[in-house]
């Protein structure tokens, strides 16, 4: 089967051949068809993400495709089975084997990429504003580069939670499709943003997937009492929190990490996936797709996340059927 591979530390990733072994206990072996990219692939290549394999690995931390064997205890699944994965690495591939806990069946009514494209992201958004925040109908949430792979997500999860939605992007390109996920107000990355949010009454919620400038000002626009997500850096810097200013405005600080909550709480994961799969099938939520190539061509799609060309998510297909 092919494979696009990271063989060695610091190396450029690979499409490559490579054996695909039998299911062992409580595993299941899929024939993948789609896969998210997600940021973290991009880390995971440099070395500095978290999770990082050892190499040789697969990259691709989200996918689906069907179940073809399953090993001894792999209780749940039948062979033929429409699933997604959340498997952390193994998704760029033809094929893979992972732990049946990871694995959930989709709808027949989602298509192989909607499955991908939706775990990560809308996992994310959904486990954080609702789980983690406990965000509230009326309040106001601030998302900034609401028109990427989380930020979109955490636009569209937001309004069918009842929040008023300030979304923050670059350029007029971006900010429509923030506004076609149902953003209230658009501040582009060109503005002040603290100006631009204070001017709209605050923020109740902060959810920052860019860090850097972006975090200290997303920081600064909150509301006495407010609640702040940093999920991701993609701006390169790691945001940095002023213990002062938590305590003169009683602001809470909330880290969350959907690979964390996969080792330590995956029963809370697992149910977050079954509501944002109903939400799909009932036409709630709907993954926004800008760009789907074929996986010889992943290494132009991780291109896309990193030159910030792509809105929404990238998917790499493995077979035209869906």
């Amino acid at each position: 089967m092919r494979v696009f591979q990271v063989p060695a530390p610091g190396s450029a990733p690979v499409l490559t051949e490579a054996a695909c072994p039998p299911p062992g206990p409580g595993e299941a072996a899929v024939a993948l068809r789609a896969c998210g990219l997600n940021f973290a692939d991009l880390l995971m290549i440099k070395g500095s993400y978290q999770d990082t394999p050892e190499p040789p690995f697969t990259l691709g931390l989200e996918a689906a495709g069907v179940v073809t064997a399953l090993g001894p205890g792999a209780e749940g699944f039948a062979i033929g089975d429409r699933v997604a994965v959340f498997g952390g690495s193994g998704g760029l591939a033809e094929a893979g084997v992972f732990d049946a806990a990871r694995l959930i069946r989709i709808p027949d009514t989602m298509s192989f990429e909607h499955a991908a494209a939706l775990q990560i992201a809308y996992g994310t958004s959904h486990m954080a504003l609702d789980h983690c925040a406990r965000m509230q109908p009326g309040e106001t949430l601030l998302v900034t580069g609401a028109a990427g792979g989380v930020g979109l997500t955490a636009v569209e999860i937001g309004k069918l939670m009842g929040a008023t939605v300030i979304a923050q992007a670059r350029g007029k390109d971006k900010l429509e499709v923030a506004a076609a996920a149902g953003a209230d107000h658009l501040i582009d990355a060109d503005e002040d943003l603290r100006a631009a949010v204070k001017g709209l009454g605050g923020a109740d919620v902060v959810y920052d997937a860019i860090g850097g400038d972006v975090w200290k000002a997303a920081f600064r626009s909150a509301n006495p009492g407010a609640r702040l997500l940093p999920v991701g850096f993609a701006g390169g810097e790691v945001p940095q929190i002023p213990a002062n200013h938590l305590l003169v405005k009683n602001l809470t600080v909330i880290g969350f990490y959907l690979g964390g909550y996969m080792k330590f709480r995956p029963e809370a994961v697992r149910q977050s996936f079954e509501t944002l799969f109903a939400w799909h099938s009932t036409g709630r939520i709907k993954p926004h797709i800008s760009h789907t190539l074929p996986l010889e061509q992943a290494a132009e799609g991780l291109e896309l996340l990193r030159s910030r060309k792509s809105t929404g998510k990238v998917v790499i297909t493995m077979d035209s059927t869906s």
